[in-house]
């Protein structure tokens, strides 16, 4: 086990006389799917990262470059993609970007090998985002073993990650009182990657979308862990999370690059999340994520002293913000006190090229 270490920033030096980087932070990516391959096109962009590994378990990648692999214009880059992680972990690892999965359980044995082997982490695992209400066992298990290592790992992205959660309490520090919050998010999913489309039904029979939610199959996860963490970063104590889910049906024929949808069938999901506390509704998140939505955006409403709402017109890219925010989340992992973290305990920036 390595002694646990002071937190950091950055492994980087602008004192040097030419500029350039005396000490880079080493990054494994841990699956190379279509958000994982976001991520490493945007981390190959800052000067400061040095992308040491990959893990994947499909076997149609294994051995294959991780450029030529991810679309990279600048491929090959003399990293192949292994389906053995712990080959890979055995190398010197500052930081292991983990995108597998959005269930926490299914993942356990990849943060835990990952912590095992001394490596921060940032997860795109939604319930990675605020799991202690839902896997307190679980959320106990990863804190002992961070602070074991003396490193950290938290769960984030755009929803759970930023939106719907980190947003509402950054908005919230300028009011005096907070009584209640609402947010509302508006997604056009026929922008979207596929994977997601299939996520929320898109071209199913709403017969067929209500059997896959009964199986736990259609849904976007992560709605009761943003209730949950603006509950605590409000001070609200929570009796219930809440949560439905519903089909939205198209009205008319909907094609995207991928699949159609004829009316009748399921254009996506229409979610609502509350937290009640008091016999009172304290919390809402309503997320319509379907393809063909119409005047996308994002918006926030906090009800205090004083009244504050907050729109972004359009609504903040779901894959684009996705791979940002996991990116911009490195400097404040790595400083991070050790321990299972959130979103809510970091303090989020840009994380600049330096190029």
């Amino acid at each position: 086990m390595q002694s646990p270490r002071e937190p950091f920033m950055v492994f980087v030096s602008s004192n040097t006389k030419d500029g350039t980087v005396k000490k880079k932070i080493r990054v494994v990516q841990f699956g190379v799917g279509p958000i994982g391959a976001s991520i490493v096109r945007l981390m190959r962009q800052k000067d400061s990262i040095e992308i040491t590994g990959a893990i994947d378990s499909d076997p149609a990648k294994a051995g294959r470059d991780l450029g030529e692999i991810v679309g990279a214009s600048d491929a090959p880059w003399g990293v192949a993609i292994s389906p053995d992680a712990s080959a890979v972990l055995s190398k010197p690892v500052d930081v292991v970007i983990h995108s597998t999965s959005s269930y926490l359980p299914s993942v356990m044995d990849q943060l835990l090998a990952c912590l095992s082997a001394g490596c921060c982490i940032v997860s795109t695992c939604e319930e990675l985002a605020y799991p202690f209400r839902k896997y307190p066992d679980l959320s106990k298990q990863l804190d002992v073993a961070a602070q074991e290592e003396g490193v950290a790992l938290v769960g984030t992205g755009v929803n759970p990650g930023f939106v719907m959660d980190k947003l509402v309490l950054t908005l919230s520090a300028v009011a005096q009182r907070v009584d209640s919050a609402k947010a509302v998010r508006i997604v056009d999913a026929s922008k979207r990657r596929l994977p997601l489309q299939k996520k929320i039904g898109a071209g199913m029979t709403p017969e067929e979308f209500r059997a896959q939610v009964a199986a736990g199959a259609i849904k976007h996860h992560g709605l009761p862990e943003s209730v949950a963490m603006v509950a605590d970063g409000l001070g609200f104590a929570l009796e219930k999370i809440s949560e439905t889910i519903e089909p939205v049906i198209a009205e008319e024929t909907i094609k995207t690059e991928f699949l159609e949808v004829a009316p009748g069938q399921v254009a996506g999901v229409h979610q609502i999340a509350r937290g009640i506390s008091g016999g009172q509704e304290k919390i809402f998140l309503e997320l319509k994520m379907y393809v063909g939505a119409k005047n996308p955006g994002d918006t926030i409403e906090l009800q205090g002293e004083p009244r504050l709402s907050l729109t972004i017109p359009g609504g903040t890219h779901g894959d684009v913000a996705t791979a940002a925010v996991v990116v911009n989340t490195i400097p404040a992992i790595l400083a991070a006190t050790s321990g299972l973290r959130t979103s809510r305990d970091l303090p989020l920036s840009f994380f600049p090229s330096r190029k």
